[in-house]
Order: structure tokens, then sequence, then C-alpha cells
């Protein structure tokens, strides 16, 4: 039985560089970008692509070796000296970005030089993958390919004609501990990004510093973002047989960029950071306590330059690099002038034009993107702030659904833009061409407006076929209404089984949501064993669900369906403490009752390991026990106490 106030409810979804870290493995990649093609067209991102790709691998303990705008010579060349290097690593990478295309099965790489002017001059004139793969198999650890080279056919009829050219790469197979990861899916088309770089790389730079985070994860985490920023036109997809984990970054795991955010800034105790912090995440889980941190009028800006320790210092390093802000960085260079990361920061800054120099596709993401859309990069704007800046975001959505008219995501964006200035009927509209032609977000938005009956007649079964289109698509948003629907029985007839089935996909594409419901109904015997409850919980709370770390500790806490473990209740509560809405807090300091001595005792363990707690461990609350945990939320966060 769960205890008073502690039964949990199902969700659903609504409209509206410290120094590399000491690394066991030797790692080499060779990266590649070609972008000044001499005989077809210039690809704008490759080249950035590879420089920033470059500089992020080596801040992660790589040994780098870089080619932009090779010739054929160049590339063989590179291939040969990486061959080397390769042969003594652990592991081994291989980033290319460019023109790519297969035939016969066959994936063959573009040098800047190339020219074709038959199908049989493709192999004098390309470097075929397979070139690379032999220069990697001199490695006996684990090989990782990442290919952002989809792009459209670069000749034209030469190779259309071509008997066994087909679009995109083709799926390649691998023996044992190989990783090969594709900006799109086989067969199909990637877009070369509308910004600095293209989704997929910005994508992959937004995850690479995630600690703690296995490679299976961060391609989730990548391809949710790709498909949220390109409106589900382009899904990254893997092919895997590795054998074993690999992370790129292998500090402990820490609480969310948005949650760390919040940490350096109250730790700090920085007004300018706390302001930005508010700006980055206007909606955040920590947002009042900012505010109310700046009505206080607290600043002691020079805390850092003091932070003897570097602490302070390494843990906006962190954040920093990961966030790839440009203010941050540009905060860290003010505040740590001789900092130990300060010749890294430079030359992460250089890479990161400012923010008024956005592209148009840049802003009219930055000024529409819907929160549910979120990417690491692009935390969305609530529907109020929208309305606010509505003709800047009407403005740079314009421009930029002429620019790349092939990404009607753009299109789904302005339609968001105009629906906050008021101009409903119009929006529709919007919504309407850009669901036709595909974008996810439009047959979501589209299907809530039909469902409601909002600024259209109410069209239910038209709803539900909208639903059922985005989900199919890879719309986690559709696939988790759907669920809801189903498990109702209202709108669908009830359909229990295809709900689950919705809600499982959905979890394994990252959506917290469903795998939080999947947890709700499991612990609720409604869903297999009641054990698996706890491994969907943490699977929400580490996606994003901060709600799921309460989960997991009411289970760890009674030992309903799984052992007891006050411990990891613990772990899971200052987790929760430091990272959601200020639920789990209270929890603890009003509702104490509802825990264990033991879990409580737990608790104050490791804020006495903080520093922070000096009173008797003893399991009871008090005032000293809250203030601890309102250190530990507020700037005091610590992931080396608690357990992975």
């Amino acid at each position: 039985m769960a205890r008073p106030g502690r039964q949990l409810a199902m969700l659903c979804t609504t409209l509206f560089l410290a120094a590399a870290p000491a690394l066991a493995d030797t790692r080499v990649a060779l990266v590649v970008g070609n972008s000044e093609y001499e005989a077809v067209g210039r690809l704008e991102n490759p080249q950035n692509d590879a420089l920033d790709i470059s500089v992020a691998l080596e801040g992660l303990g790589f040994e780098v070796h870089t080619g932009r705008n090779l010739t054929k010579a160049g590339m063989r060349q590179t291939t040969r000296d990486f061959a080397a290097a390769a042969a003594r690593a652990d592991v081994v990478l291989f980033y290319y970005a460019g023109h790519a295309f297969q035939v016969d099965g066959r994936n063959y790489l573009l040098p800047t030089d190339a020219a074709l002017s038959t199908v049989t001059d493709i192999p004098e004139e390309t470097v075929a993958i397979n070139e690379v793969l032999r220069a990697m198999e001199a490695s006996p650890g684990m090989k990782l390919i990442f290919l952002d080279a989809c792009r459209d056919n670069p000749f034209g009829q030469v190779l259309e004609d071509a008997p066994g050219v087909g679009d995109g790469l083709a799926r390649v197979g691998t023996d044992a501990n190989f990783l090969f990861a594709y900006a799109t899916q086989p067969d199909n088309v990637a877009y070369d990004g509308t910004g600095r770089n293209s989704f997929f790389t910005e994508a992959m730079l937004h995850h690479l510093y995630t600690p703690g985070q296995d490679i299976s994860e961060l391609m989730i985490s990548v391809r949710r973002d790709v498909l949220a920023a390109t409106g589900g036109r382009q899904i990254p997809w893997e092919n895997s047989s590795l054998t074993r984990s690999f992370m790129f970054d292998e500090s402990p795991v820490t609480v969310s960029e948005e949650a760390l955010f919040y940490q350096v800034a109250t730790g700090a105790k920085d007004p300018d950071l706390l302001r930005l912090y508010l700006e980055t995440y206007p909606q955040g889980a920590h947002a009042e306590e900012a505010l109310a941190f700046l009505d206080t009028g607290l600043s002691t800006r020079a805390l850092g330059l003091a932070d003897a320790s570097g602490e302070q210092e390494e843990k906006f390093w962190a954040l920093a690099r990961r966030s790839r802000l440009r203010p941050l960085l540009e905060v860290y260079l003010e505040r740590y002038p001789e900092g130990a990361h300060h010749a890294e920061a430079q030359r992460l800054i250089a890479l990161l034009p400012p923010l008024e120099s956005a592209s148009d596709g840049a802003l009219c993401e930055r000024l529409a993107t819907h929160p549910r859309d979120a990417t690491a990069g692009n935390p969305g704007v609530p529907f109020a702030r929208l309305q606010q800046n509505a003709v800047a975001a009407i403005r740079a959505c314009s421009a930029a659904a002429i620019q790349s008219p092939e990404l009607s995501h753009y299109v789904a964006l302005l339609a968001r833009a105009t629906a906050a200035s008021g101009d409903l009927s119009r929006a529709i509209d919007l919504y309407l061409s850009a669901a036709e032609r595909g974008d996810l977000r439009a047959m979501v938005s589209l299907a809530q407006l039909k469902e409601n009956g909002t600024g259209m007649a109410q069209d239910i079964p038209g709803a539900m076929r909208l639903y059922e289109r985005a989900a199919e698509g890879g719309s986690q948003d559709a696939m988790i209404n759907l669920a809801i629907t189903l498990f109702e029985g209202k709108l669908l007839p009830q359909d229990a089984d295809r709900a689950i089935a919705l809600l499982k996909r959905a979890a394994a594409e990252g959506a917290p949501k469903a795998a939080f419901n999947l947890g709700v109904l499991a612990q609720d015997g409604a869903l297999g064993d009641p054990a698996e409850a706890l491994d969907y919980f943490r699977r929400a709370a580490r996606d994003g669900e901060a709600q799921g770390y309460l989960a997991a500790a009411i289970l760890l806490d009674e030992g309903r369906g799984v052992a007891r473990d006050p411990n990891a209740a613990a772990d899971a509560l200052l987790r929760g403490v430091a990272e959601d809405d200020g639920t789990v807090l209270t929890q603890l300091t009003r509702n104490s009752a509802d825990w264990t001595r033991e879990t409580l005792s737990a608790v104050q363990a490791r804020l006495a390991q903080a520093g922070f707690y000096a009173s008797a461990i003893d399991g009871l609350p008090g005032p000293n026990f809250t203030a601890a945990l309102t250190k530990w939320r507020n700037g005091g966060f610590d992931a080396a106490l608690l357990a992975n």
C-alpha cells in the first residue's frame, strides 16, 4: 500500500572543458569534413562540423586526426596516418561530414576534387568507406563510425541513371565491436543544416559531454533532437555490434543541464548568471527561486575568483562546455582569466557565432520552438513568451521557410508564431500545409485543435487520424496522447495492449513521460512484474522527467515490488531535490512522516558528507535538516556523493 499522499498518476502531454577525465582507454579519431567541392555544389556545414567535433573529441581525451576539404590524395594519406595510430588504440572513431552516396549497397565518400563522368569513375574518384574500415580493423578495440553524409546526389544524371545507385547511404554489416551511426535512416537523405552545423552534428555536440551517458543513450538523445529539429523529416539511425558499453564523458552522472545551470548560478550567487538562467529556461523548475534570489539583491561575483579549491570553476566549466552557450563561455573567461580551461574556452568560443549573427533558421527555432520539441541546445519557448515576440518570430520563420523550402518544420514554427500573434485562421492554414508535407509537430497541433474544436469544427475522427499518422512518423507526443485515449476508451475503443505498446515505443525512443507512465502501470500491476516499475521510473528521471526520482524513492523506501534499499532511496531523493520543482524537498520536510527513518538517516549522512548537516544522523526532521536540503538544492549538489 502507498502511504497517504504518495499515490502516483499517469502523465499526459499538453498543447500549449574540465581537464579531460583520466581514461583507461587510448582513444584515436579521424574527423573529415568536406565542403569546398570543385565539380559539385558547395556544402556550408561539413568543414565547420569537422572542426567542432574535433575540438570536442580532443576535450574528451581523443588523439584527433582532422582533415578538412581533402582531395583524393589527402583523404587516402590521412586514412593511412589514422591506420597507424588506430593500431595501438582501444577506441577508434571515424566522423565524416560531406557528400557521399551508395552503389550496389557499398558507400563511397566524396573528396573535394572528385569528378565523375560515368559510374565507372567511382573507384578512382572516390574513397570507399571500406578503405577506412580496413584502417580501423587494425585496432583490437571498439570502432565507432559516424556518417553525416547522406545529402542529395551531387552528380545528378551521372548517378541517377546508373544501375545500383540508391538514395542516401546503405546499411553496413559489421563484425563485433563496431557501431555505425548515420545522420538519417539508410536509403534516406539528410539535411545540411541552416546554421553553423548540420542538424546531426549540432545534436552530437550538445550530447557528447553528458556525464555518465552510454553511447546507446547518447544516440537516443541525438535521434530525439534531430527528429524535433526537423519536424520528423530526418531520423538518425545506428547499427551496433558493440560488446561493451562506452561513454564519451566518464564523469559521475550529474543533474540535468538546466539544474546544473541553476546550481552554478546560485553557488556563485551571480545575478548575471541567474538572469541568463531565466532567459534560457523561462519555465524552468527553478525559475521562481532564481527570481527570489535576484529580489534579495545578493551578489558575490568575486566568489569564483576566491575559490581556492577550484571546485566552483570546475562546475562552471563543465556547464559551459556542455551547454555550448556563448554567454556562459564569455562569463567563464571574465571570472577566471587565468583559469585552468582558459585556452580551451577561447578555442570553443571562437567556434560559436554571437547570437545576433544567427541565421534566420536558428533565430526562428530560438523564438518559436514548442517546449515539447526541446533539444539539448534549445529548451523551447512557452506560448505566453512567444506572444511577446510574435512579430520577430514571424519575420524570422517566414525568411527561414523561404530559404529552406525542403524543411516544412519552419512552416510549422511559423504557424505557431502566427497563432501567438492572434491570427488563428492563418495559423491553421500553415499547420495544414506543414502537416501535408510531413511535419510531426504540425500534425499533433492540428489534431489537438480538431479534438478540442479550437478555430475549426470539432472533428474527433480527423484528430485521431492525425495522431495515428504522427505516431507512425515518430512523434512521441502523438504516441502518448493516443495511448491515453486508448486507455480511456472514450474517443476510441479501449485497447490497453496497443496503448502499452505505444508507450513502450515512445519510452524506447527517449520519451520520459512515456517511461513514467509505464512505471505507474507496472507498480499498479497492470503491466508485467511490479519490480519493473523501478527501472521505468529511473529511466524517466534519466531522460528528463524529475518526478521519476520521487517515484523511484517511494518504491525503494517501502520495498514495494523491490527490496527495500534506504541508501538507493536517499540517492534518488537527493537527485530529485536538486532537479525537480521543489516537490521532493517539500516531501522530505513537510511530509517527513511518510518516509522511514532509515531513508531519512541516509539522506542526512550524505548531507553531512557534503558539509551541510552537523546534527545527529537520526532520521528525524528539523530546521537543520531543512537548511541542509536547501543548501543542497541551491548550489550544493555533489554527484560524487551519490551512486550513479
